[in-house]
C-alpha cells in the first residue's frame, strides 16, 4: 500500500508518496510566496498552501496506482497562527514562525504574567515564534480581526480540515502554541483567559498517529483516488523529522545542523529543566521530547564560506583542518541572536582568541567547532535533568560534511548515526499514516522497520579529552560578553 506525506514548509510544500517498506516512489514540491509587510513580519496566505498542496498531489501520484494510497499524514512549519471567521473563511494572512512583531508581547507574557506562571501552565515560556503572543498582538492591533475569530490553528491544520472537514491538531504541534498544558495534554484554561479566548476556538486534540477523518468527497474526485483514504493528525516539523530518522522510544536523540539547528531528545516521562532553556513538548509517538534550538547552525557556515571567504566550495575549505581539539581561536554562533539555551535574541556571533599566527582554517575550523559546541550547551542542560542519550541520529545540510560530524561526536561523547534516507518531516508524516491505517502497531514500530543506519562516527577517547578541555573554555565566553550584548544593541 502507499502512503503520503505532506511536509508543509516556509518556502515551499513537499509532498512524498512511500510504500510500506519506506521505499519512496515520488517527490514533489511547490513553491508559494512569503510576504514581508513590515520589518520584521513574516506572512503566508493559508489558501495558497492548500492550492499548491492539492496542485503537487496531483503530480505525486500521476502514473501510480491509485488505488493503492491509503493514508494521507502531515509534518508542518510550527507556531504560525490561523485564524478563521464564522464562515470558516481566513480572516487574514497566517503569522509565521519566523514573525518578530510580538516582543512587547511576550514581554508581558514572560515578565507580567511570569514565567514561573507560564512554565506551571504550559511547561514553557515565551518566544516571540510561539502562538499565543501573535493572538495577543491581533488582540490589540487588530481588534475587529479579533472579535471575527471562530476557530485558531496552526499552519498544517488548515490542511487537515481542508483535506477531511475535521477541526483538529496534534499534541506535538499545540505544544508549541504556549496554550497546551503539556505534561496534561490538555489545553490550558489559564492560557486561553489570558489571551481572551475560549477553548471551543481550539481544535480537538488528537494523536499524532491518530485518524482524524478521512479524505473529503470533493477531494478525493478531484485526485481520483478510492473513497475513504486516512487522514491522520501529523505533528510538528520537528517532531514529524525526529519520527522520520527514527527518533522516537525512551533515551533517544536527533541533531539537526540545517539553517537553523536542534537538540531533539525523546522520553517516555515529561521532564522541564528549571530555567525553560530546552523546550518541554508533547512527542508524536505518544510521549514527551525535549528539544533546543539555536537560530544558526549550518548558516554559519554558509555565512562564513560565502559572504567572508567567498568560495562555494565547502569540502576544500575543510580539507587542511587536521589538528582538532587544539584550536585557540573561538567562535560564538549567534548571527541572529540566540534561543536555547540563552534566548536572548541580542547575542552576537563573536570570534575569540585570534592571534598572529591564526589561520584560515583556524578560522573555519573555529566556525565549525562554535555550533558544535552551542549544540553541547543544549545537551548539557539535558543531561542536568537525567536525559542523556549516549547515541544520536544527524541529519540537515551541514551532517553531510565528515568533519563536521566527527567534532560532534566528540564533543559531546557521543556515537552519531546518519540515516540512509533523509526525507524530514514528509517521511516522518507518511510513516504516521502507515500508523493510522494499522499498517504498523505503533510509531515505534514502524521506525524500527523503516529506519536504516548507513555510517556511524564514534567519538575517540583521546580527542573527546582535548575538546572536553575546549568546551570549558568555550562556555566561559558568552556570559563574560553578555553585558556587552546588552550595550551594543
Amino acid at each position: 500500500m502507499y502512503y503520503i506525506g505532506v511536509d508543509l514548509g516556509t518556502s515551499a510544500v513537499k509532498l512524498l508518496l512511500m510504500d510500506e517498506g519506506g521505499k519512496i516512489l515520488n517527490v514533489v514540491s511547490k513553491e508559494y510566496p512569503l510576504f514581508f509587510p513590515h520589518p520584521g513580519w513574516s506572512e503566508q496566505k493559508p489558501e495558497d498552501w492548500y492550492e499548491k498542496s492539492v496542485e503537487g498531489l496531483k503530480e505525486l501520484v500521476e502514473g501510480f496506482d491509485k488505488s493503492m494510497i491509503k493514508g494521507i499524514s502531515f509534518g508542518g512549519q510550527m507556531h504560525g497562527l490561523v485564524i478563521l471567521d464564522e464562515n470558516d473563511e481566513v480572516i487574514r494572512p497566517a503569522i509565521l514562525w519566523n514573525d518578530g512583531r510580538t516582543q512587547k508581547q511576550v514581554d508581558y507574557l514572560n515578565n507580567e504574567i511570569g514565567k514561573d506562571k507560564l512554565s506551571e501552565y504550559t511547561a514553557n515560556i515565551a518566544f516571540a515564534g510561539f502562538t499565543a503572543p501573535k493572538i495577543l498582538w491581533v488582540k490589540e492591533n487588530e481588534p475587529e480581526n479579533f472579535k471575527r475569530i471562530k476557530k485558531i490553528m496552526l499552519p498544517k491544520d488548515y490542511l487537515a480540515y481542508k483535506f477531511s472537514g475535521t477541526f483538529c491538531t496534534d499534541y506535538s504541534d499545540a505544544s508549541g502554541m504556549l496554550l497546551l498544558d503539556v505534561k496534561n495534554r490538555k489545553w490550558s484554561k489559564e492560557m486561553c483567559d489570558i489571551c481572551g479566548i475560549t477553548v471551543d476556538m481550539l481544535p480537538t486534540l488528537y494523536e499524532s498517529f491518530d485518524k482524524v477523518g478521512v479524505l473529503t468527497a470533493e477531494l478525493t474526485k478531484v485526485l481520483g483516488l478510492n473513497d475513504g483514504v486516512v487522514v491522520a493528525a501529523g505533528a510538528g516539523d520537528n517532531a514529524a523529522a525526529a519520527v522520520g530518522t527514527g527518533t522516537v522510544g525512551n533515551n533517544r536523540c536527533n541533531i539537526s545542523l540545517g539553517t537553523s539547528g536542534t537538540v531533539f531528545m525523546s522520553s517516555d516521562s515529561f521532564a522541564v529543566d528549571s530555567n525553560n532553556a530546552l523546550h518541554s513538548f508533547d512527542h508524536a509517538d505518544g510521549h514527551y521530547h525535549l528539544m533546543g534550538c539555536m537560530l544558526s547552525a549550518a548558516s554559519c557556515n554558509k555565512w562564513w564560506m560565502d559572504e567572508i571567504i567567498k568560495t562555494k566550495d565547502y569540502a576544500a575549505e575543510q580539507k587542511g583542518i587536521e589538528k582538532l581539539g587544539e584550536n585557540h581561536v573561538f567562535f560564538l554562533p549567534y548571527l541572529m541572536g540566540e534561543r536555547s539555551p540563552w534566548n536572548n535574541p541580542d547575542a552576537r556571533a563573536t570570534f575569540t582568541g585570534i592571534t598572529m599566527d591564526t589561520t584560515r582554517e583556524d578560522l573555519t575550523q573555529a566556525v565549525l567547532e562554535g555550533v558544535a559546541f552551542a549544540t553541547r550547551d543544549m545537551y548539557e542542560v539535558a543531561k542536568s535533568i537525567g536525559v542523556a542519550p549516549k547515541r544520536t541520529m544527524i541529519c540537515g545540510g551541514g551532517a553531510k560534511s565528515p568533519l563536521w560530524r566527527k567534532m560532534i561526536a566528540n564533543i559531546l561523547n557521543i556515537e552519531v548515526d546518519v540515516p540512509e534516507c533523509e526525507e524530514g518531516p514528509g517521511m516522518g508524516g507518511a510513516m504516521l499514516a502507515m500508523v493510522a491505517c494499522g499498517a504498523y502497531e505503533s510509531v515505534e514500530a514502524a521506525a524500527a522497520a523503516i529506519v536504516k543506519v548507513s555510517k556511524t562516527e564514534k567519538p575517540d577517547p583521546e580527542l573527546v579529552k582535548k575538546y572536553e578541555e575546549r568546551y570549558q573554555q568555550f562556555k566561559t565566553i558568552y556570559p563574560a560578553l553578555k553585558p556587552v550584548f546588552d550595550v551594543i544593541k
